[in-house]
Order: C-alpha cells, then sequence, then structure tokens
C-alpha cells in the first residue's frame, strides 16, 4: 500500500484530486491531505508518505519551500509538482529539488492518473531494489565466514588468480599490502568446541583469517602490524588464543608460528614452517617460532638445505610417496648414527621429521594419532625399527583413506560444481557434502582435472553469463547476479580476464552477429 499526499489551497483541486486518484488506484493507495506547506511539512512527518502532490502557489510557506524542507528531511519521499503556472523559474527550482514530474492546472484525469503511475512504479522499483540489496548484503554477511576460511585454503594449499584474491580482500576489507605470517593452532582431541572460540577471538582482535578446522589443527593467517616486530605481535596473538581455550585446555594446545612474507605465494611457506614448529608440543611455553626451530636433522646443516630437505618431505606426504618418506628418513638415521649422534638426540630429529609428515596427513583429512616413541628405545637398530613402523602405519592409513574416495568421486565434484555454480559455493561446502577435507579436494581437483577448484568454478559461471548474455532482456547487472556473483564491476573484470574482451563489448559482437 502507497501513502500519498495532497498538497493544496484550494479545498475543491484537493478533493478532485482525490477522487479521480481514488478512482485510478482503488485498492492500493492512502490519501491524506495538506492546506498549505506548513501543514505539508507537519504531516510528512507524521504520515510518512511515499509521494507528495505539491502545489506551487500557496500562501505563507510555498510549495517549493515546503518541498525544500520536506526533501532535507525525508530524501526519499518523491513530489509532483501541481501549478498553473508555467515558467522557466518554477520548473528549473522544482528539478533542483529533484521533483519527478510537473502537472499544469487543470489537467485531465488520465493525464493526473498515468503520471502518477509513473512515480509510483518508480517508487516501487526502488522499494525493491533496496530490499535486494540489503538481502544480499546479509547473504554476504552471512557467508564472510565461508569467505574467510575458503580464502584460507586457497592461499594456504592452492594457487588463487589475483584478480580472485581481489575479490576476497575486498570482501573482507584486507589490505593486500601488508606482510601475513601463518599460524598453526594445535587443539586436543575433544576441544573440537575450541574452534569457535578461536575464530572469535582472531575476528574480534581484527588480527587475521581463519581457516577450516581439520582434525586438530586450525590454520590461521595474521597480518603484520606497522610498528610492531614479528615476535611481540605474535606472541601476543598466541597468548590470546591460548587464553581463549580456557585454563583446563590451554596447557593442552600448542601453536607453530611461521615466518612473514610479503608475497601470497610465500604464505604456503609460512604455513610449512608453522606446522614444522609445532613438531615439539611439550615445551614449557605452548608456542614456538620456525625461527627458534633447529632444522639440523639433514647432512648439511646450511639453512637452504635444511629448508629444502623439508619442502621435499611436504611434497613426498602431499603426493603419496611413501617409498621415498621412508628411504630419506632411513638416510638421516644412517648419518646420524655415523657421525656418533647422541641417540636420544637423533631420535627427536627424527621424530621431528615424522611429526611434519604426520601435520601433512591431518591437513589432508586422514585421521591418525600422533608419532610417539617408546621410552624404552636403546639403540639405533631400535631407532629404525621403530621408524620403520611408525612410516608403515602412516602409509597404511593415507591409503585406506585414499581408497575411501570412489574412482568418479572427482568427477561427481566437477558436476556438482557445475549444477551449483550460480549458488554461494565453497570448498569447506562441498568438503561437507562429500565428507572430505577441503585441502584434499583442493588437492584431487588440481592432479585430476589439471586446474584448481576457483579456476573451474569461475570457468563454469563465465560460460553461463556467456549464455545469458544472448537474450537482450536481461540486463549485465542481473547476469551478474544470475551466475553468483555479488560485484558486477567484479564480474566484469573476471569475464575481460577470461574472455579477453569487456562483457559489454562481447554482448555487443554477440547480438550484432545475429541481427
Amino acid at each position: 500500500m502507497m501513502k500519498l499526499l495532497i498538497v493544496d489551497d484550494e479545498q475543491v483541486g484537493r478533493e478532485g484530486l482525490q477522487a479521480i486518484l481514488h478512482r485510478g488506484f482503488p485498492d492500493n493507495l492512502t490519501i491524506e491531505q495538506a492546506k498549505n506547506g506548513k501543514i505539508a511539512v507537519e504531516l510528512a512527518e507524521q504520515f510518512q508518505p511515499d509521494l507528495i502532490l505539491m502545489d506551487i502557489k500557496m500562501p505563507g510557506m510555498d510549495g517549493l519551500e515546503a518541498t525544500e524542507v520536506i526533501s532535507s528531511r525525508f530524501p526519499d519521499i518523491k513530489f509532483i509538482m501541481i501549478t498553473a503556472y508555467d515558467t522557466f523559474d518554477y520548473a528549473r527550482r522544482a528539478l533542483k529539488l529533484g521533483v519527478k514530474d510537473y502537472l499544469l492546472k487543470p489537467s485531465k484525469a488520465g493525464e493526473i492518473i498515468s503520471t502518477v503511475k509513473r512515480v509510483l512504479n518508480q517508487i516501487d522499483q526502488e522499494r525493491s531494489n533496496r530490499e535486494q540489496n540489503l538481502q544480499r548484503e546479509h547473504t554476504l554477511q552471512r557467508l564472510l565466514p565461508v569467505i574467510e576460511t575458503d580464502m584460507v585454503t586457497q592461499l594456504l594449499f592452492d594457487h588463487v588468480h589475483e584478480v580472485h584474491l581481489d575479490e576476497m580482500v575486498g570482501w573482507l576489507h584486507v589490505n593486500p599490502d601488508c606482510e601475513k605470517f601463518a599460524m598453526a593452532v594445535i587443539i586436543p582431541e575433544e576441544g573440537e568446541h575450541l574452534y569457535p572460540a578461536i575464530r572469535d577471538r582472531v575476528s574480534r582482535t581484527g588480527s587475521g583469517l581463519v581457516g577450516a578446522l581439520n582434525g586438530r589443527q586450525i590454520p590461521i593467517i595474521a597480518f603484520r602490524r606497522n610498528g610492531q616486530s614479528l615476535r611481540a605481535q605474535a606472541s601476543e596473538l598466541a597468548q590470546e588464543l591460548l587464553a581463549a581455550a580456557g585454563p583446563k585446555l590451554r596447557s593442552q594446545c600448542f601453536i607453530g608460528i611461521g615466518n612473514a612474507y610479503g608475497v601470497h605465494a610465500q604464505l604456503r611457506q609460512s604455513y610449512q614452517e608453522a606446522l614444522i614448529a609445532t613438531s615439539n608440543t611439550n615445551l614449557p611455553v605452548k608456542y614456538r617460532f620456525y625461527m627458534d626451530h633447529a632444522s639440523t636433522y639433514t647432512p648439511d646443516n646450511s639453512h637452504r638445505e635444511a629448508r629444502l630437505a623439508e619442502q621435499r618431505l611436504f611434497d613426498q606426504v602431499r603426493l603419496g610417496d611413501w617409498e621415498h618418506v621412508r628411504e630419506d628418513t632411513m638416510q638421516f638415521i644412517r648419518f646420524y648414527e655415523e657421525q656418533g649422534l647422541d641417540r636420544l638426540h637423533a631420535q627427536q630429529l627424527i621424530l621431528q621429521r615424522l611429526w611434519i609428515a604426520s601435520r601433512m596427513l591431518t591437513e589432508m583429512g586422514v585421521e591418525l594419532e600422533a608419532p610417539v616413541y617408546s621410552s624404552s628405545v636403546q639403540d639405533y637398530r631400535q631407532l629404525r625399527y621403530e621408524t620403520a613402523l611408525m612410516l608403515e602405519q602412516m602409509r597404511s592409513q593415507y591409503e585406506e583413506y585414499s581408497q575411501k574416495i570412489k574412482p568418479d568421486t572427482i568427477r561427481q565434484i566437477k558436476q556438482y560444481i557445475m549444477e551449483h555454480s550460480s549458488q554461494d559455493i565453497s570448498l569447506e561446502g562441498i568438503g561437507d557434502q562429500f565428507g572430505l577435507s577441503p585441502f584434499y579436494i583442493s588437492k584431487l581437483f588440481k592432479e585430476q582435472l589439471g586446474v584448481n577448484y576457483i579456476d573451474f568454478l569461475t570457468e563454469c559461471r563465465i560460460t553461463r553469463a556467456k549464455k545469458l548474455m544472448a537474450d537482450p532482456n536481461l540486463s549485465l547487472k542481473e547476469i551478474t547476479y544470475e551466475v553468483g556473483y555479488r560485484d558486477p564491476n567484479y564480474f566484469s573484470k573476471v569475464f575481460k580476464k577470461m574472455a579477453e574482451v569487456s562483457p559489454t563489448e562481447y554482448r555487443k559482437t554477440l547480438l550484432g552477429a545475429r541481427e
């Protein structure tokens, strides 16, 4: 129901307009009257009309003055000016005030009805647009946690094209130029309920982005602050997160902290560093920096060789190359024995290596217990034996998990994305749908299809957009929302990246070819 206010100092004029409008809009118009500008201002506040039919020439406050006052207080109210004076000066002043139309006295009933109908339709369209925008904003706010976890997953475990990163960064109000570092939060088995608390703590401090919970691990990308050292900032955040765990579980949590990097591609390296820093969770202080980690389990103790050995282990576990994992690990044990290294020290170094493999498997969705040596390991022979047993157990659990993945799983995931590409889709949501780790889905997608998930999703959306562009009745804005994007400018940027022409140029060529 629309509300309309008629303002005219002549009662006959007011009554005549009301009668015409009642006949033209019998069911959807509530009408009030005001006999001068002052009363119109008062009624505008009380009645809150959608549209005002305002006479210009009235004693006291005239129509233009009343329009100016009302517009300043209620900018959404629309005006149609009704007057016997057809002068340029009045029209110019009315246009400056945003008046939507102009009727001369006397006007025919049909002209009055058509003019009012046109403005009412405009009001109705603006209402609809506002409601849609509110719904989109509400949906976006509801989806921000999903976007956040997806962004962390893509940054830490997959390649993200800059154009997609720009969108996610914009939605989450992240400074793309600041340095970032990764943290790996290890929680106890009974501590799943800590995930919301940790996520809330990071959100409230505005210090970073939280990824999806996988097993007992929570990945975090933290933003560097100006004027504060990495050690001071990361220690402060780690203490905040441990406090969120509460006094009972705090001692069972542990946080690894990677180095800070300015390039997004190096965040994966930072997260690997954070995982390595969690190799010994029995330290009295429940967080550790990678920079404090002694990477001395390689025959060559140089930092570069140590880093390459760690990277090689990550790649071997990710690819399921357990033969080389075992060969390299046994080579390290032989080296320590030949060098006469104390057996307990060697055991600790090999345990660090096993912890890295364990952390990687957990990220992929493989559930397994943390590797632990028996307290009775007496010599290198027994160290080799127990190490081989733990590696075999990891390999077995990895293969058991892989066998649960049906041969056509990736085809089903691909089909699911194609069918739901216009919806708010994410790796975490797909993981829930298929009972798989988001990180493992990302891995499968890249290995079996040769493209990553976000690129395939984008291809589906752009392909559908091209089909919709053949319909000249659809605007580019409507197509943007129809294919699953929230921002027409971002859609245009992605489309041009994929099609090498703008949406407008593509559509012009497409429709021109059909004429």
